[in-house]
């Protein structure tokens, strides 16, 4: 909780802690790391942004999954269901798509380290009870940090394939429920979203 109100006035403190307000950025944020234990990593002393260093860490098997899910109207997902989208076929493109994106994560999101995949894998499923399509990613690696931001970017960029290549006939469709479901591996340890 305490972490959570400290980030959202983070552009508050910023301009509180500036050079002419007489506040000392660095100091406060050193406190406020000193507080809360590990502090936010990829704030830097002075308050900037910042890769987190991993070089000194650990390698170790690190494996993550994410969900997603699109929600598209009958009458979208009947044609998907029947493969009769006029873009070709939706669930293979935005699988291949989402295997695209979590290889891409680094050059997407600027302060996420460049990883070596072992493995990717994006299955979508075609859910008659809401009309939606729900995406399930896994991202695997033996290295020194974690594959949530792999896995999350994959079942993203999937669900963000499977609306445009439907956008055409409905502009109600939605891209919900995007979420990390669990992940093994690290200092950290395990975690699962069930737990």
């Amino acid at each position: 909780m305490y972490l959570r109100r400290v980030a959202s006035a983070f552009p508050f403190s910023r301009r509180f802690f500036s050079s002419n307000s007489g506040h000392d950025l660095s100091s406060a944020i050193a406190e406020f790391n000193k507080e809360s234990g590990p502090g936010l990593t990829h704030i830097g002393s002075r308050g900037e942004a910042q890769m987190v260093d991993v070089s000194s860490k650990e390698s170790s098997k690190r494996v993550a999954m994410a969900r997603a899910k699109v929600i598209l109207g009958r009458r979208v997902f009947d044609l998907v269901s029947a493969n009769q989208m006029a873009k070709g076929d939706v669930l293979s493109v935005a699988k291949f798509a989402g295997i695209s994106g979590a290889k891409q994560t680094s050059n997407l999101i600027p302060l996420c380290h460049s990883i070596c995949l072992s493995n990717v894998r994006v299955d979508l499923t075609l859910n008659p009870h809401d009309f939606s399509v729900e995406i399930e990613g896994e991202a695997a690696t033996t290295g020194k940090t974690g594959v949530e931001m792999e896995a999350m970017t994959a079942v993203t960029v999937a669900g963000l394939t499977v609306y445009d290549m439907c956008k055409a006939l409905s502009k109600d469709i939605q891209i919900t429920d995007v979420r990390l479901e669990c992940k093994t591996g690290g200092k950290s340890g395990n975690w699962s979203r069930d737990n």
